[in-house]
């Protein structure tokens, strides 16, 4: 392709916006989000436990309404945000004890799976701040929402663990005391 000439469109191509501009982020977000649904659709069928599988399908659906706001508008309701920030609450109680420093991402393949979702989430917040240094708006809700997707999981990891048997391994940092 010559210097100049717009970028090849493939008549076959799997979704609309793969060809926006590299500085938009508004399609990196969506394929974000709907990795991380497939992804919770995964720990779906790995977890056990009847309500952590229900849970995981809600989820799923909000990390689905959250995937074209950048591009339309928030549709998780504040309802929704409060479920989760008290699912959150309620795994935090359950693995309270397990361990209170830092942990090796480790354990079950659920637990393993869990993990994988936090750093998905977390990746999620870097994008959706750097959308917002872009100068572009972004709701603060998805902002919290994508954070508390890390907390869910990261919680969620440890309460998969413990359901399946396996021990925490703390992790002590050489570098951040």
């Amino acid at each position: 392709m010559k210097a100049g000439s717009s970028a090849y469109r493939s008549p076959y191509e799997a979704y609309p916006f793969l060809a926006d501009a590299p500085e938009d982020l508004m399609c990196d977000f969506e394929l974000m989000t709907d990795r991380m649904a497939s992804e919770i659709g995964l720990l779906h069928a790995l977890a056990m436990e009847g309500g952590i599988r229900a849970d995981l399908l809600t989820i799923c659906e909000m990390v689905y309404h959250m995937n074209p706001t950048l591009r339309t508008k928030l549709t998780v309701t504040t309802e929704e945000t409060a479920w989760l920030l008290m699912k959150v609450n309620e795994l935090k109680e359950t693995v309270s004890g397990r361990c209170d420093t830092f942990v090796l991402t480790q354990g079950s393949q659920a637990g393993c799976q869990a993990h994988l979702l936090r750093v998905r989430a977390k990746e999620t917040v870097r994008l959706l701040y750097r959308h917002l240094s872009q100068g572009h708006p972004v709701p603060e809700r998805l902002i919290d929402l994508a954070n508390l997707l890390s907390g869910y999981f990261f919680m969620l990891a440890m309460r998969l663990n413990q359901l399946d048997g396996v021990d925490e391994i703390p992790y002590a940092s050489r570098n951040y005391f």
